[in-house]
This record gives structure tokens, sequence and C-alpha cells, in this order.
């Protein structure tokens, strides 16, 4: 057992999509797959994209594909790696998850590559708290 830890998914997001929105958008929907059994488990899932995105859209950015996206997706993740306790590296060649988990291992944070490699957390219960 455990406290919740804040988990980074790595994947593949723009690798192999040669800047088709529609394929990034099916890359980001597999990272997403992994969020609910992290959940479960009693973590905080996170994404980098999850906050990259929104940052560039709200920079004025055209998209994932604009020049500015190299100031912001990388740059996100590292500063995200700042405060999670592990990452999960889902399969695929990634540039960018290949950096996460150099940067996580660097700092002695664990790096998943299967979600059965989770411990569970202590978090409590919600009907535990029920009115």
């Amino acid at each position: 057992m455990t406290k919740p830890l804040l988990i980074l998914i790595a994947g593949p997001y723009a690798s192999g999509t040669n800047g088709d929105p529609q394929l990034m958008a099916r890359n980001l929907k597999r990272l997403e797959t992994a969020a609910w059994p992290i959940f479960q488990a009693g973590h905080v899932p996170m994404i980098g994209e999850w906050v990259a995105l929104p940052v560039l859209e709200s920079a004025g950015a055209s998209g994932p594909n604009d020049p500015l996206a190299q100031q912001v997706m990388y740059p996100t993740a590292q500063r995200l790696l700042a405060h999670c306790d592990a990452v999960l590296r889902l399969p695929g060649e990634s540039r960018g998850a290949d950096q996460d988990v150099a940067i996580a291992r660097e700092r002695g944070i664990p790096v998943y590559t299967s979600l059965d490699e989770i411990p569970r957390a202590d978090a409590p219960h919600p009907e535990a708290s029920a009115h």
C-alpha cells in the first residue's frame, strides 16, 4: 500500500502521425485508456497533452503542429515531471516519452511499463465518505 501518486502517462502522441491531427487524437485516446485503471488503483493520472494543448491554445497557436508547440509540448512534460511521483511508459516509439522516462530515472522516480506494476494506494473509498 502507498499514498496516492501523481502518475504521468507517457507514450506516442505525435510520433508516427506525420502531423495528422486525427492520428494524434487517436494516440491521445490510447494514452487516456490508462487513466481509469490508474484512478481505480487510487492514484491521479496525468497526461502532458492535457496541460500542453490548452496552453498552446491560450497562446494563440493553431495546434500541436504550430511552431510554438516546440516551446510548449516537451517543456510541459519536463515541468510536470517535477511534480509527478511515477511514470507509466506505454508501448510505441516516442522520442518525447523516452525523454520523460530518462528524466524520471534521473530524478529517481519509478517508471512502470505495465498497469499491473503500479501499486494500489491507500486512498479512502468514496462510499466511506458518503453522508
